[in-house]
């Protein structure tokens, strides 16, 4: 019995359970990471940024496409559109961030449906922060969002409007033109459909709306939602090798690129 209960005190025959949600290394990333993006774009006009998504179970791709990104220069941040783990497990939320915090430049962190599993919304909101958050680079304003209704069976406003309300009282005086992100975009089936047109009432609200990015469905492709010339662009999952590549340019226009790695 004394054998027995010598090799239970031992730390190294212990683990915590999948989902316990207690973690070691970085927290808050998404308050440090915007502080950093919002110093170095402070006056700028001219913005360019990377977006991923659906990194999952991709580790090996994932870790690609840090490389990838880590080889553009022209990079001021990346933004990631959710979805970092399959289902929502501590470990797999740690595995991500590790790989993310390769990153050369700053980055932010959507919540995914998937990370919306179990106890995962408590551990995103410990690691990188509340799932609806915005911030401004140089005069551009992002504003992100938790679109997963379908995860908390509607039991909580998502879209939140009350989020979106403040958001827009707050905005900046040098604001010019406004981006959207999310995971999932309207009339996909994680998006709580029935306020789908208002919520595309709200967000033509903002100075200047480009356009909108969004992952969740695993393909890279351009949709039209609303039919009304508003894009959506969806960056695929890490499997298929691929993200983009948004150039905010000085004159008020974009380029978006979709770069295979």
């Amino acid at each position: 019995m004394l054998v027995m209960l010598t090799g239970l005190n031992s730390c190294d025959l212990l683990d915590f359970h999948p989902y316990d949600g207690r973690f070691d290394g970085p927290k808050d990333i998404n308050a440090r990471n915007i502080a950093r993006i919002e110093s170095a774009t402070l006056g700028r006009d001219s913005i360019v940024f990377a977006v991923i998504s659906d990194t999952q179970r991709w580790y090996d791709e994932t870790h690609d496409a840090v490389n990838s990104i880590n080889a553009r220069p022209e990079i001021d941040f990346v933004i990631h559109c959710g979805d970092l783990t399959d289902f929502s497990a501590t470990r797999e939320f740690e595995w991500m961030r590790d790989e993310l915090e390769r990153l050369a430049v700053p980055y932010v962190c959507l919540i995914g449906n998937h990370d919306c599993l179990a106890n995962g919304p408590r551990v995103f909101q410990t690691m990188f922060g509340t799932p609806n958050f915005s911030f401004n680079a140089g005069d551009t304003h992002f504003i992100c969002l938790d679109t997963n209704a379908l995860e908390h069976d509607y039991s909580v406003p998502i879209p939140d409007f009350a989020f979106i309300n403040a958001d827009l009282q707050a905005l900046p005086s040098t604001t010019r033109r406004t981006i959207a992100a999310m995971h999932a975009c309207p009339y996909s089936d994680q998006f709580n459909n029935n306020i789908a047109p208002q919520f595309h009432e709200k967000m033509l609200t903002y100075p200047d709306l480009q356009f909108a990015v969004c992952g969740h469905q695993h393909a890279t492709i351009e949709l039209e939602p609303y039919g009304d010339g508003f894009k959506y662009y969806q960056c695929g999952a890490a499997k298929g090798r691929k993200y983009l590549i948004f150039t905010l340019k000085k004159d008020g226009g974009y380029h978006r690129e979709v770069i295979d790695y």
